[in-house]
């Protein structure tokens, strides 16, 4: 810590916060400044050690932006240390909407009408990241934005057949089908942080709803930022108020088209083919949950996700019938 100047002076104090298979998440406290850590367990594969590099390099481009996140204080790559490669960012003093009754801290659990700007924050964060200017951050070499959109079905098919997906779930071949023959209006590559939803955000406490950071980048990329938007609202209903999220209540928050325009106006992109992006993010989401179901085990949480499965790749399906969006491609067409 010293070698690396990080503040403070002394030897640390740390409290350990959180963990899973993915990641662990420590305080550390030195002479007053308070920080957090994060770092693969031992336990996790190799392949941890570069999400862990990959996430630093999106924390540190992210640097005097004003993007809400826990700004970059050290990385280390040496092993010897403390097992795993780790890195030190600021200790965000805020809520999370995991652990929370309905997903929501106080006052908004009992305000209704607070929880407004919880909506409005979430979604400002998800433009206010695809606005940030990734070349000029040093991120040219991050992801392979060329060709984003024809790269999706088969790159997630894999994933599926990868890890033993089912061999007919109702609605897959229809939204697949749909997804190969139609693109979005337009594509601006930005910073996209892959996994966009109110788990992966914190906020300030107290009233108002306001945005504190964005966190878990481990799914980070350059790619495609109205992913993430779709990815936040899958949720919503197309007309009329919100309810749930599963793990939050959305009730209270504004309608869909409201917080798709005020995306539009925060990040200068236009959102007419919203529709085409929530088919891809459903029928992606399906996809990636059916690993979590095909190693459920006894799990019953994981054995929840095969009916999800299903449910994300009808929505997806009804909506690739419905939607009049009519922006097409030829089968087969390559970036």
């Amino acid at each position: 810590m010293d070698a690396q100047q990080v503040p403070g002076h002394g030897a640390p104090t740390v409290r350990y916060v959180s963990g899973g298979s993915q990641n662990e998440i420590f305080e550390v406290e030195r002479d007053g400044v308070r920080m957090a850590l994060r770092k693969p367990p031992q336990t996790a594969v190799a392949a941890r050690d570069d999400g862990i590099r990959r996430e630093w390099r999106i924390l540190s481009a992210l640097s005097d932006t004003d993007v809400p996140h826990a700004r970059a204080v050290a990385m280390c790559d040496d092993p010897a240390v403390l097992g795993r490669p780790f890195y030190l960012m600021e200790f965000v003093d805020g809520w999370s909407p995991m652990g929370h009754p309905d997903g929501l801290a106080e006052p908004f659990h009992s305000d209704v009408a607070a929880r407004a700007g919880l909506a409005t924050g979430l979604v400002d964060g998800a433009a206010l990241l695809g606005r940030v200017d990734w070349r000029s951050a040093g991120l040219t070499d991050f992801g392979r934005p060329e060709g984003f959109h024809d790269r999706q079905v088969d790159r997630w098919l894999t994933f599926w057949e990868r890890t033993g997906g089912r061999d007919a779930i109702a609605g897959m071949a229809v939204a697949t089908a749909w997804l190969r023959t139609h693109r979005p209006i337009d594509f601006v590559p930005g910073i996209m942080h892959g996994d966009y939803q109110f788990a992966n955000v914190m906020f300030r406490h107290g009233a108002p709803g306001t945005l504190a950071a964005l966190v878990d980048w481990e799914m980070g990329t350059i790619g495609d930022p109205k992913l993430d938007l779709a990815w936040a609202l899958r949720d919503w209903p197309a007309a009329g108020p919100p309810r749930s999220a599963g793990y939050i209540s959305l009730v209270g928050m504004p309608e869909r088209d409201a917080l798709l325009a005020r995306y539009s106006e925060v990040s200068g992109r236009q959102v007419d083919d919203f529709d085409y992006y929530l088919v891809l993010a459903r029928w992606k989401l399906g996809i990636v949950l059916e690993q979590g179901y095909q190693n459920a085990g006894d799990d019953p949480l994981l054995q929840s996700f095969g009916r999800t499965v299903e449910d994300l790749m009808l929505a997806a399906a009804d909506l690739a019938e419905s939607t009049d969006f009519r922006h097409r491609v030829e089968a087969g067409s390559g970036a």
